[in-house]
């Protein structure tokens, strides 16, 4: 029997399996983290590759590790170099990785690993049981779910509507879209945030005067994806005095900055765009499915579309905890996310990270900071 056993071995599952084991919680031989890939960290890795992402939005204390300060110390003992990226300290994405990689040695989580998929999970009178896909199941005393939404993509309605050869249309973060090598240009990238940004300039480097950035409005540069007074007590402790869901939600919608960029991102465009290695144009959503049309008749090649339109927002996950929700064992708000509490449990010894702790983390909860804060909720009900 298993102690812990947590689902997700993103940055959301690892930040909780480092958590619990740093602080003595648990221990890498009692805990078990159970994800479709070989190694933790590889969706994560592979997607911000994909874009060509060079440094992170977030400062460099928002990592996976419990000391704030341990990505600045082991960037000093490894002596990286341009690691850090204007006054919050933004890492690079190897440097970040780097040190990811060195934490998940140290907690050995080779040990606690597990690749599959989790189909359901069943309640027991003292534990759980999780059916994996490979036809195993896995007992634990404790679950933690961190899943993300990042299966969940969006398209615009109007793609139904677009002829041509479906190879050429992807969604960025579509599966199937191993790599960039495939691409050919022209292109033309739809999106208004920081992975369109960031994919823009990296086929600029490829395809320059062969790229289209298309947005549906102008550039909104803000440093971060919510205020900073998210990250503490300065809106939380009204947040969480809300006992209205709805209003909850609400206030996540309004906080969240949606589609935008940061100022090294958009000054970067701007120099593409004077340069002419870039073009950049403003089409409202009514107008892009005609806009792609009248271009596809004017270039001879037609174009590769790339998708950096999002993902949808329905609550992840909830297929493998069905029963238990149809059984009314787990509270769910008005938007379909799960209700918890102040440590994170949906039902005793079941507990949420990521996007389905966000009704109590705030709109913080799907990035790196979320993780953390949700790692101390979950640690300090069993420290404390």
């Amino acid at each position: 029997m298993n102690e812990w056993i947590i689902i997700g071995g993103g940055l959301h599952g690892c930040t909780i399996a480092t958590a619990l084991i740093k602080n003595h919680v648990t221990t890498a031989s009692d805990l078990k983290v159970i994800d479709e890939h070989d190694e933790p960290l590889m969706e994560w890795k592979s997607k911000t590759s994909l874009i060509g992402m060079e440094f992170l939005r977030s400062p460099s204390v928002h990592h996976i590790d419990v000391d704030p300060y341990s990505l600045q110390r082991y960037a000093r003992k490894q002596h990286f170099r341009e690691t850090f990226l204007g006054q919050y300290k933004r890492p690079s994405l190897e440097l970040f990785n780097d040190h990811c990689d060195d934490v998940l040695r140290s907690i050995n989580i080779s040990q606690s690993w597990i690749k599959g998929k989790v189909r359901k999970i069943e309640k027991c009178d003292n534990h759980w049981e999780l059916h994996v896909d490979n036809s195993k199941v896995i007992k634990g005393r404790k679950v933690v779910i961190a899943v993300s939404i990042n299966t969940q993509l969006h398209m615009p309605e109007w793609v139904k509507e677009l002829k041509g050869n479906p190879l050429n249309q992807f969604h960025i973060y579509d599966n199937n879209l191993k790599d960039l090598e495939g691409i050919k240009p022209p292109v033309v990238i739809i999106g208004n945030g920081i992975t369109a940004a960031h994919l823009t300039i990296k086929l600029a480097k490829v395809f320059p005067d062969k790229v289209m950035l298309m947005m549906k409005s102008d550039f909104k540069v803000k440093d971060f994806d919510s205020d900073p007074g998210w990250l503490g007590p300065k809106y939380l402790n009204d947040f969480r005095k809300l006992s209205c869901y709805k209003k909850r939600r609400n206030i996540i919608k309004k906080a969240r900055n949606k589609g935008t960029i940061t100022g090294e991102l958009f000054r970067q465009l701007r120099k593409l765009e004077n340069s002419r290695k870039i073009e950049i144009r403003l089409v409202t959503n009514e107008n892009q499915l005609h806009f792609i049309k009248k271009w596809q008749k004017e270039n001879q090649e037609p174009p590769s579309i790339l998708f950096a339109t999002g993902f949808n927002s329905a609550s992840p996950g909830k297929e493998m905890v069905a029963d238990l929700i149809s059984n009314g064992e787990l509270a769910l708000s008005e938007c379909g996310y799960p209700i918890v509490s102040s440590s994170l449990e949906w039902c005793p010894n079941l507990y949420v990270t990521g996007p389905l702790a966000e009704l109590e983390i705030g709109p913080i909860s799907r990035n790196i900071a979320g993780a953390r804060h949700a790692a101390e909720k979950i640690v300090y009900k069993y420290t404390h």
